[in-house]
């Protein structure tokens, strides 16, 4: 069995030669086994903020049975979520983090199959206030016990950090005075870089780290080029995608995946929007900088939105250097009051909802498959990497897929 139009994604497919056995070896033969696909390798993301929202106490009743409904849909598609760390409003008194809340999101998450990634470790904006009050050493400090305390305290349960966000704007930022500008202009950025990424990985040796940043010229390839000749280990590279003012198309996709992907590190596209409604005026810079009080979703906007979103998931699943891709905001208005979510405000999907679970949990996605074993109790099939659980009448088994290509597996009943 191969799966259609799967052959431009052979780097995501493994080719599978499975012997069935019985609990003492034996093989099955002329056994009739169903094999389906229980997870994806490849990490599909999301931001997961109304989890954070669910476990305090500000929520009324309707805006809790929005944010239920959400998060029942983000598990029909997502299998990685981005939770927000932003210091300001983790720690906006000194001492007093929202530890709680968070890690109680994380272990919601967890607890459904979910992988973690906290967002962000280091990062000049919403850098909280007291900080100004604090002699340049002593921001230092304060940021190294910082990240100690989230990457400790999460150890387990988030393994993955953007480690430091935004870090070509960082020491030439001048929208507000804050703490981490004045620092990284003391230090410069790769030495800014060196500390955040060296601090997290003293914390957990095992935590993945990423270097995210919106800049996609040549200025963050220079960092890039930078950090990694001063020794800095970096684990992956976080390319942000916002397309408020319109989809980037595969040409100028393309360039961004080649240009970055000579590093040899894995791509994480983190932080992916393409907007419903009316696009954001070319000539903005800054995307903060367009504020607007109402920006609908509109039903000729949904249709492009849906068409765009299959073409830049293809697009970058396509590419063998990319390892996950995060949604920025599953339901509208959660960042700049953009229509940029794959599910509207009150909770009811849009059609790029259902054209992205159509790719993720249909073309690329093994569905409930029957397959008859051998003489020798072998079967062959073809499967996105991942994990399968394989069943039969008087048992079943669980088998993961690591690598793509020709693999030659058991499938016995655990004793």
């Amino acid at each position: 069995m191969v799966i259609p139009g799967s052959r431009a994604l052979q780097h995501r497919v493994a080719d599978v030669k499975l012997t069935v056995r019985a609990a003492d070896g034996s093989p099955l033969s002329r056994r009739e086994v169903v094999v389906q696909q229980k997870s994806h390798a490849f990490r599909f993301g999301c931001t997961g903020f109304e989890a954070v929202e669910l476990a305090g106490d500000g929520l009324d009743a309707d805006a809790r049975a929005v944010s239920e409904r959400i998060l029942e849909l983000w598990l029909e598609l997502f299998n990685t979520a981005t939770l927000p760390f932003y210091w300001a409003r983790f720690e906006p008194e000194r001492g007093r983090p929202d530890t709680r809340r968070l890690l109680a999101a994380a272990r919601w998450f967890t607890d459904r199959g979910c992988a973690v990634k906290g967002h962000p470790l280091c990062w000049h904006t919403l850098a909280p206030e007291w900080l100004l009050s604090l002699t340049t050493r002593e921001v230092e400090e304060a940021l190294r016990a910082r990240i100690t305390r989230e990457v400790t305290d999460a150890a387990g349960l988030i393994n993955t950090w953007d480690a430091v966000n935004e870090a070509v704007i960082m020491p030439v930022f001048d929208r507000e005075e804050n703490g981490i500008t004045r620092l990284c202009r003391v230090l410069g950025r790769v030495e800014m870089v060196r500390l955040a990424f060296e601090t997290a990985r003293q914390a957990n040796p095992d935590a993945t780290l990423l270097l995210n940043d919106f800049d996609m010229s040549a200025d963050f390839e220079h960092l890039v080029e930078a950090c990694l000749e001063g020794g800095i280990r970096i684990d992956a590279l976080g390319l942000q995608s916002h397309m408020h003012q319109g989809y980037w198309g595969v040409e100028k996709t393309l360039d961004v995946l080649d240009r970055f992907s000579r590093f040899g590190l894995p791509l994480h596209f983190t932080e992916s929007t393409l907007i419903s409604g009316r696009l954001m005026p070319p000539e903005i810079v800054d995307l903060n900088d367009y504020q607007v009080a109402q920006w609908p979703s509109t039903p000729e906007g949904e249709a492009r939105q849906a068409e765009e979103v299959v073409t830049h998931y293809a697009t970058l699943v396509a590419h063998p250097a990319v390892a996950a891709v995060t949604w920025w905001g599953l339901p509208d208005g959660g960042w700049l009051n953009a229509p940029s979510g794959l599910v509207r405000a009150d909770g009811t999907p849009k059609p790029a909802f259902d054209a992205l679970r159509r790719l993720v949990k249909g073309d690329w996605w093994l569905a409930p498959t029957r397959l008859m074993t051998d003489a020798d109790g072998r079967l062959e099939f073809s499967g996105f990497l991942g994990t399968y659980e394989c069943s039969w009448s008087d048992g079943s088994a669980r088998i993961r897929l690591d690598t793509p290509g020709p693999q030659d597996l058991e499938a016995r009943p655990a004793e």
